[in-house]
């Protein structure tokens, strides 16, 4: 069978993709989104052990035209028909539901499923017959409309209630050009903004999950906003908005956040990024950040928004002179020296802190005075990531003249992978298996010779006779 040609939407579609509470056979919704992906569509991907609430909260706060799923482990007519429930609950009755099983949801329960508000289940046959490029094309087909707006009449009074699905559709108004809609924020008093920036692969999207776990646990009483910027495909038009894969924090009551596509190449921002700053504000979060896509060593675009602005890298940034191409470098309040684990990690901490000294002319100053810090995101609790918090957390308070207050405390402990085994001890049982085996074949060697030799002993002795 050829397979068809891909589905060319009129639309921007956003489908979010994820696999299954307890479903860890995620290797199918990954072929899926890829096709999804280079289709055109924007796709925010969840993985794999993602509850109902989870995936239904970040399809309204995404405002997402369409869910996939795919089944594998039993249970999916009860987990999608509750998905169905709650998005019909909170109003998202225009959200699409599709989702496959790989040959474990039964004919009868596909039509059950079809029956209880699921818009299509993808069975072996539809496979055989359609094709992996017609079963997306046809779930693309069918997710691509314009999202609506539940009440514009209402809309404002929605938003400043920090409705979600408000928010959401307030943000798409905007990114189609519909300014009339989105009137009541275009003069608001702008909220704080954190900007994050950073190479990708830099850990940007895990710190700014350690950042938020923080902000939450040190201020019960505020809310917070993340907004995520990935890269678009030039080729396609599609994207992987892939950030909240990496972020457990926002999945709590007081966090809203929204994933951007960039919708242009080489660049590091969605157009449209100021104009969800300004409804967010008019939502009156306590701070918004703004986390953008990886950039190259010249794009400073984030200082134009943000009122803190933090710049993330590894230190496998190769020559010292290199530090002087990064631009941020000159314009960043904070440096993270993120993967503060590698080899060579206190060396790169001296050589971008001299830097960040050298770009700023500060000789007066010792070069520990520079703000540029070893973190390690990955690791809980990390010293690096709580001084680092503390740091953008004063920051904050003295550029907005904002009145919080944090208990966290700033200390000299210097971040350090800590290790359940140690390094020199990881290959300790396996070195000791080996021997083991070595050993097996030393005397497995042994027992041959001596029985060759037994053997040739015996044919002497009966020649002899």
């Amino acid at each position: 069978m050829q397979s068809p040609a891909p589905y060319t939407p009129s639309t921007k579609v956003r489908v979010v993709t994820a696999a299954s509470l307890f479903d860890g056979h995620d290797a199918a919704i990954n072929v899926m989104r890829r096709i999804i992906q280079a289709t055109g569509c924007e796709v925010i991907h969840l993985g794999h052990n993602r509850s109902v609430r989870e995936v239904v909260e970040c399809a309204i706060q995404e405002d997402a035209q369409a869910i996939a799923m795919t089944s594998y482990q039993g249970g999916h007519v009860e987990y999608l028909t509750y998905m169905r429930q709650l998005l019909d609950e909170r109003g998202a009755h225009h959200i699409r539901i599709f989702a496959g099983g790989g040959g474990t949801i039964l004919p009868s329960e596909i039509e059950q499923l079809h029956t209880n508000g699921i818009t299509r289940v993808y069975s072996p046959d539809d496979g055989r017959a359609m094709g992996l490029q017609g079963m997306i094309n046809d779930l693309v087909q069918k997710s691509d409309y314009v999202t609506p707006v539940t009440d514009a009449s209402s809309l404002h009074d929605r938003v400043r209630a920090k409705d979600p699905m408000a928010i959401a559709q307030a943000i798409s108004c905007a990114e189609r050009g519909e300014h009339d809609v989105i009137d009541f924020a275009k003069h608001v008093k702008r909220a704080p903004v954190l900007g994050i920036t950073g190479t990708g692969g830099a850990g940007k999207s895990s710190l700014t999950d350690e950042l938020v776990r923080r902000f939450l646990l040190d201020h019960t009483d505020k809310t917070i906003a993340v907004i995520s910027v990935d890269p678009s495909k030039r080729k396609t038009g599609g994207a992987l908005l892939g950030d909240r894969i990496r972020m457990n924090a926002v999945s709590d009551p007081r966090v809203y956040m929204r994933s951007f596509a960039t919708r242009e190449a080489n660049v590091a921002l969605n157009p449209h990024v100021r104009d969800a700053i300004n409804i967010l504000s008019y939502a009156e979060y306590d701070v918004i950040i703004v986390e953008t896509a990886g950039i190259g060593q010249s794009d400073s675009q984030i200082t134009e928004l943000a009122d803190v602005a933090m710049y993330v890298m590894t230190p496998e940034f190769g020559a010292a002179t290199q530090l002087e191409k990064i631009d941020m470098i000159d314009y960043a309040d904070v440096i993270a020296l993120n993967k503060f684990d590698k080899r060579g990690a206190l060396d790169a901490l001296r050589d971008v802190r001299k830097q960040y000294q050298r770009s700023r002319q500060l000789f007066s100053q010792s070069i520990d005075e520079m703000p540029v810090y070893g973190t390690i995101a990955s690791q809980f609790n990390d010293p690096g990531a709580n001084t680092l918090y503390r740091v953008i957390n004063d920051l904050l308070v003295k550029k907005c003249l904002l009145a919080w207050t944090s208990s966290y405390t700033v200390s000299n402990e210097m971040s350090e992978k800590i290790y359940i085994i140690p390094p020199d001890r990881i290959r300790y049982l396996a070195e000791i298996v080996e021997n083991n085996k070595r050993y097996d074949a030393f005397v497995d060697e042994q027992a041959d010779i001596a029985r060759t030799l037994w053997k040739l002993r015996g044919a002497i002795e009966h020649l002899q006779q």
